[in-house]
């Protein structure tokens, strides 16, 4: 018998986006699991209709990986499949995520996450987006939650794949700006709980990168280095900094465009420590 895929998501007031994802995944997933945070529209029901057990959920505390974590507890499959819902998977991907999930390897899957943005400019990042169902493997992170560590730490191993998924990344710049802002204390609170926690500081340098205080995302993949002196992603980071002059604020017309994406590619040490798949 094949081993079941649940696809677990968590939304909140996205009515407008939320057909299209699960269309993509129409055939590739046994079952939806749908956590939602708090809509006042008609997510819930578009939900429904796509047959997605909708789990309510608080949110009145942000945190992102409690409210996944939820979802997975709900989950039936022997595999989970994570998307948001301004994400779409790409039909092409169906049969290597039937592989690998027939396969039923120990380990977490890389898929690249190709961001389309407001400017027509696009990047690619990587996440773990398809694992196997265990208690032990939980995300971590009240925002930018990631599952890598606890895969991991139970024994899984991290893997790349030519996996894609598109996301329409095109958010109000002022809206981005508040949410850069809020994600900046949430994860300073985390790290005042946890200081040694670098990928925390990751996500923050990111989140200072993109609302353009370059000298104190600058800093921060320092104190990454520090840290984890042995990695080469953390040294290329603060690399790309240094020869920018962002330590000095002096950043050129040219040096911002160069360096204009970086913060969103800033990953976490431990994404250095991927297997080709």
């Amino acid at each position: 018998m094949a081993n079941l895929l649940s696809l677990c998501m968590i939304v909140k007031n996205e009515e407008a986006r939320l057909t299209a994802c699960l269309a993509s995944v129409q055939g590739v997933a046994d079952e939806i699991v749908v956590v939602d945070t708090g809509s006042t529209d008609a997510t819930p029901l578009i939900a429904a209709c796509h047959g997605a057990r909708v789990v309510p959920f608080d949110f009145s505390r942000t945190d992102f990986a409690a409210a996944r974590n939820a979802g997975l507890a709900m989950a039936r499959g022997e595999w989970i499949l994570v998307l948001d819902a301004d994400e779409m998977l790409l039909p092409a991907s169906a049969p290597r995520i039937h592989e690998l999930v027939t396969g039923n390897e120990n380990a977490g899957y890389y898929f690249a996450r190709h961001n389309s943005l407001a400017s027509g400019e696009a990047i690619t990042d990587y996440a773990v987006r398809l694992f196997p169902h265990r208690p032990d493997y939980r995300f971590r992170g009240r925002v930018h939650e990631t599952v890598d560590d606890s895969i991991l730490a139970g024994g899984g191993r991290l893997k790349t794949t030519d996996i894609r998924i598109d996301h329409n990344f095109s958010p109000d710049p002022a809206a981005r700006a508040l949410k850069n802002r809020r994600y900046i204390r949430i994860l300073e609170e985390e790290l005042a709980d946890d200081p040694s926690d670098i990928s925390r500081l990751g996500f923050l340098a990111a989140e200072y990168h993109q609302l353009g205080l370059l000298a104190e995302a600058s800093a921060i993949t320092e104190k990454i280095v520090e840290a984890a002196p042995h990695d080469p992603q953390a040294h290329l980071n603060a690399g790309i900094y240094r020869q920018s002059g962002a330590r000095t604020n002096c950043f050129s017309a040219g040096a911002r465009t160069q360096t204009r994406l970086f913060g969103s590619r800033l990953l976490p040490p431990h994404t250095g420590r991927r297997t080709a798949g």
